[in-house]
């Protein structure tokens, strides 16, 4: 169904319906016999249906369009208002056999057949939607592209095509239809029939990117990797400026061990202002595993997360604080997720990253700070009681350390491993205050934990 038909039909229902019926009925004229009357009747019944469907009493207002047909059954209107109550009752037999004489009644109004297409189709009666949406199109041609809809819900892939090449043919492609045609391609199976509509659509408008583009990852998806490769660069000769070409370029590069055309493919891709942040991060992770394995090019990275970093894209940011952490690069990491943080403060991950850097860079007052403003945010994780412990131990707080940590493991669920961690910490804790008591309670429930595991 069309939006705009609905609008139209809701917009008029309520403005152009009651004239229709003033216009029918001539309240000024004087009474002859009892005609005054009834026109008074069905004036009043008719308000009395608009006025109920307003507040949506539909059955009272079904009742009243009712009595305007028991006294003149002759206006359309009446069947069509009638219906859409019937219909919001659920009443769907009674609503359909009234929008069928409304149809009936007048059948040239695209009024009628939209709404008794949608009731068709909101009760899935497919081949009567099909019959009432081809008196549709010609109205509106677009219809066809319900009727396309329709043809794949009752699995007429072929007739469905066959208007989709035509929408295309006279209005241009849209992404509408093409996702219906992939659609069609990915229930079919039909992926040769695909890529050659998409190179049919390349020969015809060889200057369109989008052609090109289309075309590589129907082939890279289908394992073309050569005929792929080939298109790309056939789009590069033909637009040297294009950006998300390097989205494909980069892989078959790599592919092909041509190293340098891979990381220029890779630093446009970074710094473009096209390509999306989840793209670009996509690729930034293969540069990472590139440099994993060939360290000598670790450089060019770096001027990569130069341009990452001046562009704040957090899931770049916290990829590149990965990247470092697994180098050991403790300080480089943590500064890219300190990074990240300002760009994203509730991102618990991220934070939890950066207090346990904190420790193990021996950054105690910062680690205690950042912590305490972490439990104020996250109540209940023993993570960051454990932190902040940590910290004022080796700032000789022991005192606070203890109630800090005790209370924490209020919050420990099944993690044995972090509680004997809380236990070496209480332990540690009385061991500065000199009560070795509960030191070495402490200090035996964690062996104690560790020899269960």
């Amino acid at each position: 169904m069309k939006q705009k038909s609905h609008i139209l039909i809701f917009f008029f229902g309520l403005i152009f319906f009651p004239q229709l019926f003033l216009a029918q009925v001539d309240f000024n004229k004087l009474p002859k016999d009892d005609l005054g009357d009834v026109e008074d009747k069905f004036q009043e019944f008719f308000y009395e249906a608009l006025k109920q469907k307003g507040i949506e009493n539909y059955g009272r207002s079904a009742e009243a369009l009712l009595k305007c047909i028991a006294l003149n059954d002759s206006a359309s209107v009446l069947y069509f208002e009638l219906g859409k109550n019937y219909n919001k009752l659920k009443n769907f037999r009674s609503a359909e056999e009234a929008l069928k004489k409304a149809v009936s009644k007048e059948p040239d109004n695209e009024w009628y057949l939209d709404e008794l297409y949608g009731f068709y189709a909101e009760q899935n009666d497919y081949d009567n939607a099909i019959k009432t949406v081809k008196q549709l199109v010609k109205y509106h041609p677009d219809y066809k592209e319900d009727l396309a809809s329709l043809y794949i819900r009752i699995k007429k892939y072929d007739k469905a095509l066959e208007l989709l090449d035509e929408l295309d043919e006279n209005l241009g492609v849209s992404l509408t239809r093409d996702a219906m045609r992939n659609k069609i391609y990915k229930l079919t199976g039909r992926r040769k029939d695909q890529i050659r509509n998409l190179e049919k659509r390349l020969n015809t408008n060889p200057n369109k990117e989008s052609n090109y583009l289309a075309l590589i990852f129907r082939y890279s998806e289908n394992n073309e990797k050569e005929k792929a490769f080939q298109i790309a660069k056939e789009l590069l000769k033909i637009n040297p400026n294009s950006q998300v070409v390097h989205l494909a370029l980069y892989k078959f590069y790599l592919e092909d061990n041509d190293t340098h055309k891979a990381i220029n493919s890779m630093k446009t891709v970074l710094r473009s202002t096209q390509i999306k942040p989840d793209a670009k991060l996509k690729v930034l992770t293969d540069f990472v595993n590139f440099v994993k394995k060939n360290p000598q090019f670790e450089s060019d990275l770096l001027e990569a997360t130069a341009l990452v970093s001046s562009n704040n894209d957090k899931m770049s940011l916290i990829e590149l604080g990965q990247y470092y952490l697994t180098k050991g690069e403790n300080e480089k990491a943590l500064s890219y997720f300190e990074e990240a943080y300002k760009i994203e403060p509730n991102n618990f991950q991220v934070l939890r990253s950066i207090l346990l850097l904190k420790i193990d860079l021996k950054q105690f007052e910062l680690a205690k700070s950042q912590s305490e403003d972490a439990l104020v945010k996250y109540p209940s994780q023993p993570l960051f009681y454990l932190i902040n412990g940590v910290a004022l131990n080796e700032l000789n707080n022991p005192k606070e350390a203890t109630q800090v940590l005790e209370d924490g493991l209020d919050y420990i669920i099944d993690d044995t491993k972090m509680e004997g961690d809380f236990y070496l910490q209480l332990s540690k804790a009385y061991t500065l205050l000199n009560n070795t008591t509960k030191a070495k309670t402490f200090s035996d429930k964690a062996k104690q934990l560790q020899s269960s595991n």
